[in-house]
């Protein structure tokens, strides 16, 4: 059976596209069931299968099952939950060999998609690649038997596991929590009152439109209500959930977004004052600012700075038995009284626990003021230039050798080039970094310093020198 498909929709981490057309159709999702079966090469195993809150999912997800059972796998079929909660199916439901989730997480209505686990582990950019070429080819075995399909409560087992954990870790906090019409809100607002919160909630209901805003809180338009709310009811803080409930986005009680390398330090912060494991380690991206690598240093941990990307970020954290990681959008990896993978429901669990000890020291306490007690720095927003993917990667090389060459080109002197993700440029006061996309023709640039002058001042000399560049280039543009 020849599959017909659009080899854009096999992505590096997942499975994502537009539904219908020549992307994402039903028939698509049982060749990749059954594709799936094939890749594992077992039969009469168990699998968990789950699906976000999009109004073509739960068709998705029967023809993904079907394809599945077809195959001779067994199927644990969830319903509608967060992407973290089939993760945990792994570690909850005995014999699981993986997990097939439906969900495009923060992309528009329109979209779909699939994460993929097998034991314990996210296929990886080669393995989806090798999946992809499985379902092209079509040639699927047939099963001498159907496997069985079951319906399971995954949503009770983690509710209860986190209660057990957490107790009432809750008390005298109140929160806002907004879950943007997604799969969050059938799972934290109850979870976080029963830990002994007072929670305000927003767009608790799934709906597959996103009628109020778009389930991203990477975007600070969708924090708009969020803030309002928490302002509005004095609240201690907000939390908002992306599409799947993978990655978390905290407000403040003065309705300012904390960024994810700042809310990264506070749990890093948190682990070192109660791990007694010798210099234990964190890893986060590039993009990070320099306070969370050094503040974590001189607290006794050990910060591993590493290439962005969700594969790259949890690969590097498995590899160094990091305690903690996490990026800039807001997935935050726990290994420290965790598992190992992103859950922003969990996250929120670790917030309110902070937060509600800081209070039963200091009544008075606030996350507006915790926050600005660390070093304040003058952050850029990411900065986009268009250019052909032939020529970035030839830019990025030539501009290492430069920099290494040339210390002194900005306002203040370049202590140390890291290349481990394009060029991150380190002052004494801050950063300037140029990256290549790993998916489009672009470079992101960031930039940090002590004060708006210098920022300034890195901002407009990394520009210029990259213009000039892209001046041989008539189809860069710069956005």
């Amino acid at each position: 059976m020849q599959i017909t498909f659009n080899d854009i929709v096999f992505g590096k981490n997942d499975i994502r596209g537009k539904v219908g057309g020549d992307e994402l159709t039903p028939k698509l999702y049982t060749a990749i069931g059954k594709a799936f079966a094939q890749y594992i090469g077992e039969t009469d195993v168990w699998v968990s299968v789950c699906r976000d809150a999009r109004n073509h999912s739960p068709q998705m997800t029967e023809a993904l099952i079907e394809g599945l059972i077809q195959s001779g796998i067994n199927v644990y079929d969830m319903g509608l939950c967060p992407t973290p909660l089939g993760y945990y199916s792994e570690y909850k439901i005995p014999n699981i060999v993986g997990t097939l989730i439906v969900t495009a997480s923060h992309n528009p209505p329109e979209y779909n998609g699939l994460k993929m686990t097998y034991k314990k582990t996210a296929l990886n950019e080669q393995e989806i690649a090798k999946l992809k070429e499985i379902t092209k080819a079509g040639k699927f075995p047939t099963s001498p038997q159907k496997g069985q399909l079951k319906t399971y409560d995954i949503i009770s087992d983690y509710i209860n596991e986190q209660l057990n954990n957490f107790k009432q870790a809750g008390h005298k906090v109140k929160v806002v929590v907004d879950s943007a019409n997604a799969t969050g809100g059938i799972v934290g607002p109850e979870l976080y009152r029963k830990m002994g919160c007072e929670v305000v909630e927003l767009y608790s209901e799934p709906d597959g439109n996103f009628p109020n805003h778009h389930p991203n809180p990477s975007d600070e338009k969708t924090l708009a209500d969020l803030k309002a709310k928490v302002i509005e009811t004095k609240a201690d803080f907000g939390i908002a959930f992306d599409g799947d409930s993978d990655r978390i986005g905290i407000v403040d009680d003065k309705g300012i977004s904390l960024a994810g390398d700042r809310l990264m330090l506070i749990f890093a912060l948190d682990i070192l004052s109660k791990n007694k494991k010798e210099n234990p380690t964190f890893v986060s991206e590039v993009k990070c600012s320099q306070v969370l690598y050094d503040t974590i240093e001189k607290n006794d941990g050990c910060a591993i700075m590493w290439k962005t990307g969700h594969g790259f970020i949890k690969s590097k954290m498995k590899e160094e038995n990091a305690l903690m990681a996490g990026e800039m959008s807001g997935h935050i990896f726990f290994k420290d009284r965790y598992y190992g993978y992103d859950d922003a429901v969990y996250a929120g669990c670790r917030f309110i626990e902070i937060v509600s000890s800081k209070k039963a020291e200091n009544p008075n306490f606030s996350v507006h003021e915790f926050i600005n007690s660390f070093p304040q720095t003058f952050t850029s927003e990411e900065v986009r230039l268009h250019c052909p993917n032939e020529h970035k990667y030839r830019i990025v090389e030539e501009l290492q050798s430069e920099f290494a060459s040339k210390p002194d080109v900005f306002a203040n002197k370049i202590n140390k080039v890291i290349t481990i993700d394009g060029v991150r440029l380190v002052f004494d006061d801050g950063f300037a970094l140029i990256r290549a996309s790993n998916t489009e023709p672009v470079f992101t640039l960031r930039f940090e310093a002590g004060s708006s002058d210098m920022l300034l001042n890195y901002r407009s000399k990394m520009l210029d020198i990259v213009d000039e560049k892209l001046k041989i280039i008539p189809t860069a543009i710069k956005k």
